[in-house]
């Protein structure tokens, strides 16, 4: 893939661009799946020539690459701050619901990257840039099992298994990628919020 221009209002421009080309081509794998896309799709799907398609996004495996690091990346980068920031929230209420609102926010502003997130698993497996991919995927998984563990120790939460209620939590709000409308009778928020309530219902000390 070549590389972008150096001039700030140029460079501006293109990145806006790519961004643009990105979030198509994670619209068309979320509807047809990675394997049954095919360059011709992309190239429709964009209004590029084949040459400005590789000039922003490279091969359509690099492609499925970036979906993935523009959803992760920028997610551990906030659940960092959420639990380990100077701001960090004081109780682990408090953590897990700035967690879950995050995670629902990404997928508010990022459906289809995460149903290519999902639907694409085993794919970006096979793959060596999805090390990357999944370590952030893991770390973040990591974050919000430690934020239930701390409610345990603290005993906000009566959690027996915190990996296994993270996973149940992470399940919901994934999920909501194939449902959740922005601009709909809940907000983003709003279904974080009543996921962690569901969630807690039954893990408050008796």
């Amino acid at each position: 893939m070549p590389a972008p221009p150096k001039s700030p209002a140029l460079r501006e421009r293109y990145d806006a661009r790519q961004r643009e080309i990105i979030e198509t081509c994670a619209q068309v794998f979320a509807e047809r799946g990675y394997d049954g896309t095919s360059v011709d799709d992309l190239v429709q799907a964009t209004g590029l020539a084949r040459g400005g398609l590789y000039h922003y996004i490279g091969s359509k495996s690099q492609v499925l690459t970036r979906i993935l690091e523009d959803l992760m990346a920028p997610l551990l980068e906030a659940a960092a701050a959420i639990v380990d920031g100077p701001d960090a929230p004081a109780t682990a209420e408090e953590r897990l619901r700035a967690l879950t609102r995050v995670w629902m926010r990404r997928v508010e502003s990022h459906r289809h990257h995460v149903q290519v997130f999902h639907q694409e698993r085993r794919t970006l497996q096979r793959e060596p840039a999805w090390d990357a991919v999944r370590g952030d995927r893991e770390a973040f998984e990591r974050l919000l099992t430690r934020v239930l563990q701390d409610g345990a120790a603290s005993g906000e939460f009566a959690v027996p298994d915190p990996a296994l209620a993270a996973l149940g939590l992470l399940g919901m709000v994934n999920h909501t990628a194939l449902w959740f409308t922005p601009g709909g009778r809940l907000t983003a928020d709003e279904v974080a919020d009543g996921f962690v309530d569901l969630l807690l219902s039954g893990l408050r000390p008796r």
